[in-house]
């Protein structure tokens, strides 16, 4: 990353943590991750503003804020493995990636994940693993996982992919409740799930099936 890169990363990083207070690990991870690479040709002026952005295919790329409260929100210091539902542009993944030894990210739009694999090759980011499938199935072949994150709004999280998360894992999701959406952390503790409503938020919705 070139010094003006870097100097702007570091900024967004720390006007994220002004708004929302940050662990040191997201606020390094939201720094060494240049954003301008996953905004649209058109949106570049916007990569270090802290606003959603359109990216084709009816799906936004997150702001950064949003995606550094959801890394938060992970409780990621002592976790190895993470499975995000929803790669999108791949930014939150690549974040993710200076937080977790392994990243496995799922999408269902293939377009979409060609250029995300793109961005990962052109930034040298060896530790995501991506599949393009419906991800309510999850990626079983990985599991367990010590993490999980839907970068989606579900109306339900499927019983498989708590059946993917470890023993003390952590799920968080941008969840569906009446006309509002809430971001949510599950907690696995044996058989149980604890349930945490943490904020209200806007996603794009999970959706069925596989679009090539």
């Amino acid at each position: 990353m070139d010094r003006i890169t870097a100097t702007k990363t570091n900024r967004l990083a720390n006007e994220c943590n002004q708004k929302f207070t940050l662990s040191e690990n997201v606020i390094n991870a939201i720094a060494n991750t240049n954003r301008e690479l996953f905004v649209p040709n058109g949106f570049k002026h916007s990569a270090y503003k802290l606003d959603a952005l359109p990216m084709g295919a009816s799906q936004w790329i997150s702001s950064p804020l949003t995606v550094a409260k959801m890394s938060e929100y992970l409780q990621a210091m002592g976790a190895d493995r993470v499975l995000e539902v929803g790669c999108g542009s791949g930014y939150q993944a690549a974040v993710l990636s200076k937080m977790f030894r392994g990243v496995f990210t799922i999408e269902r739009i293939g377009s979409l994940m060609l250029q995300a694999k793109s961005r990962f090759k052109e930034l040298s980011i060896h530790n995501i693993h991506t599949r393009t499938d419906d991800g309510q199935n999850g990626w079983v072949q990985y599991a367990p996982y010590d993490r999980i994150l839907f970068s989606c709004t579900a109306k339900e999280i499927p019983k498989k992919i708590f059946e993917q998360l470890s023993d003390g894992g952590i799920l968080v999701a941008p969840m569906q409740k009446g006309s509002k959406q809430i971001i949510t952390r599950f907690r696995k503790i044996g058989a149980n799930i604890k349930k945490e409503e943490l904020e209200e938020c806007d996603f794009v919705p999970v959706v069925n099936g596989v679009q090539k």
